[in-house]
């Protein structure tokens, strides 16, 4: 890539971590010019809005002024633009195992992030029944995990892995108190390997509020 993209940018979004590691992964980190940008709460961000009306991030601006959204299609995006090892595979049923694991980190990034949320509430307007369902998704995920740890540790890196890794590190900075590693101690083995790949440790979560 002769020319920068933009993409819109926070140290402690997962989902922006997904895609700065698949860039990393795939020797794109310097073709990308990150901009701090904040999108939770209440108040809309007008400026972020203007190209993508969600207002979420990550979003990624093209050099042409195209605008991308959200973690899964501009990291397919991104794949398109190098030579190497896709995180997307290209043949079945590779690519059908790959979106499964993918949607399964996903959702579980999607089921975490309204649990913190409803944490920020007073506590006299939480919904325990809700806090519960939430943590309950999460354990059956780790625990329908472990059993495909060992398929993980041996099949090539991709956007699943990428997905779970993330998902996995994010209860890590978030919710440790769950302990997801308690009685997975395969899916542990596995993610400390995750851990321990360059393009992880050099994109670390960050609470910078």
């Amino acid at each position: 890539m002769n020319q920068t993209m933009i993409l819109h940018w926070s140290p402690r979004s997962p989902y922006v971590r997904k895609v700065m590691i698949a860039a990393a992964e795939m020797g794109l980190h310097d073709s990308i010019r990150t901009v701090r940008t904040v999108a939770g709460g209440t108040t809309p961000h007008a400026e972020l809005m203007r190209i993508n009306p969600l207002g979420k991030i990550p979003t990624l601006q093209l050099p042409d002024g195209t605008a991308l959204y959200d973690s899964p299609v501009i990291i397919e995006y991104l794949d398109t633009l190098h030579d190497g090892p896709k995180l997307y595979p290209t043949a079945w049923p590779d690519r059908l195992t790959a979106l499964r694991r993918h949607a399964l980190g996903q959702g579980m990034l999607d089921t975490a992030l309204p649990l913190l949320a409803e944490g920020f509430r007073p506590p006299e307007r939480q919904s325990e029944p809700h806090k519960q369902l939430w943590r309950c998704k999460l354990a059956a995920c780790a625990a329908a995990l472990e059993p495909e740890a060992e398929a993980l540790s041996t099949s090539r890196f991709s956007v699943g892995h990428l997905a779970i890794g993330v998902a996995l590190a994010y209860l890590d900075f978030r919710f440790a108190s769950l302990a997801w590693r308690d009685g997975h101690p395969k899916l542990a083995a596995w993610h400390e390997t995750f851990n321990a790949r360059p393009s992880v440790q050099a994109n670390l979560p960050v609470d910078d509020r």
